[in-house]
This record gives structure tokens, C-alpha cells and sequence, in this order.
């Protein structure tokens, strides 16, 4: 994720007056008409647009994720986290009952498991496929089965870099939900409760034998 403090350069409690000069000073040398870099100058631009916003700045500070500034798997991350938040509001058990946390890290475990296993066949399937291709000896002069088996092989590559892709994003989630500490309610321990029967029982006992 980019800070974009430390784009312009400035601390998490300046001003909207220290932001805009840090601006100033920064576009001197980034901006491309003074031989900046494009994306450089571009970053600069949003960081400054997102410090002025106060609302904007007020989900950065809190969150430390912005829209305009979060990388691709930053982004793929927190929408995975979004998808647990609406099971979580959903969930019709009593708060305090569940670890909600919890679940959604083992949501995300589960689905990194997966993905490995399916970019493991994906990968065993290229190499079959390879292994074909290999033997196709005598070739006529249009090649339709290679040309079709090269192809498959381009598309599993394809998918399996969406698979790689997939899991770093929910490796990356997974480190986000690093730090929380959901409160359970304490249940009453099983020795306790069968403690109560018992002096319950007793107590039966007693008022009966007193009749």
C-alpha cells in the first residue's frame, strides 16, 4: 500500500496548509514538464487529492487502505475481507458466541488450500499436455493439433497465474485480519454446573426429607 504521507514527505498530524506546500515543492521536480516522472508526478497528485479530502484521509488513517492508492492485490484483498464482513453481519448467532475473526481466517486458509490444489492440477495437466505435444512426430504442413495443444498450454498459463494471483491476495487478507482479538463470552466451565446439580439435588433432598 502507498502512504501518501510519506509521498509528500509530511507527517500523519500535518496541516491542510503544510499539505499543500509540501505539494508545491514536490511538483517542482516531479511534475513532467520539469523532467519528472509521469507516474511519479501521478502518485502525487492522488496522494495530495486523497490528504485534502478529510473524509478520504479519515478511512486512510484509520484503515490504512485508500481505493485510488491500494495496489492490485491490496484491493483483491479487501474485497475478499468485504465478502467474510456481509457472512459475518449475516450470521444469526449471538455475538460473543463465535469468534467471527476466527472464522474469516479460517474462510481464507480454506480458500488458500484450495487454490493451491487447483494450481497443482492445473500445472499437472500442462505438463500432460506437453508430453503430447513432444510426441507428435510427422507433422502435416498445418499443424492443427499442435497449434490447438500450444494454445491450451497458453491458456492454462493464463490460469494459473489468476490462481498465483488469487492466492497472494488472500495470503495478503490474511495478514490484515493479523492483530484482532475478538472477546468470547466465558461459558460456564462443565465442573461448575455439575457442582449446581448437585447442591440443587441436596437441597431437593433436604426439603423433602424435612416433610
Amino acid at each position: 500500500m502507498t502512504d501518501p504521507y510519506e509521498i509528500l514527505g509530511i507527517g500523519r498530524d500535518a496541516s491542510e496548509e503544510q499539505i499543500k506546500t509540501a505539494y508545491r515543492k514536490r511538483a517542482k521536480t516531479t511534475h513532467p514538464d520539469s523532467g519528472g516522472d509521469v507516474d511519479a508526478f501521478g502518485r502525487l497528485q492522488k496522494a495530495y487529492e486523497l490528504l485534502l479530502d478529510p473524509v478520504r484521509r479519515k478511512l486512510f488513517d484509520d484503515t490504512g487502505y485508500d481505493v485510488e492508492l491500494t495496489d492490485a492485490v491490496d484491493l483483491q484483498a479487501l474485497v475478499a475481507i468485504e465478502k467474510l464482513i456481509t457472512d459475518m453481519v449475516l450470521d444469526e448467532r449471538e455475538p460473543g458466541t463465535f469468534d467471527p475473526v476466527a472464522h474469516m481466517r479460517a474462510s481464507l486458509l480454506d480458500e488458500i488450500r484450495k487454490a493451491n490444489f487447483s494450481k497443482s492440477e492445473l500445472e499437472r495437466h500442462s505438463d500432460r499436455i506437453r508430453l503430447h505435444l513432444d510426441r507428435l512426430g510427422k507433422r502435416p504442413g498445418k499443424d492443427v493439433v499442435g497449434h490447438m495443444l500450444r494454445a491450451r498450454i497458453k491458456a492454462i498459463a493464463t490460469a494459473i497465474s489468476e490462481t498465483e494471483a488469487k492466492i497472494d491476495a488472500t495470503e495478503r487478507a490474511c495478514d490484515m485480519l493479523d492483530g484482532y482479538l475478538y472477546v468470547m463470552d466465558t461459558p460456564m466451565l462443565e465442573e461448575e454446573e455439575a457442582t449446581s446439580d448437585v447442591e440443587w439435588g441436596d437441597t431437593t433432598e433436604a426439603r423433602f426429607a424435612a416433610q
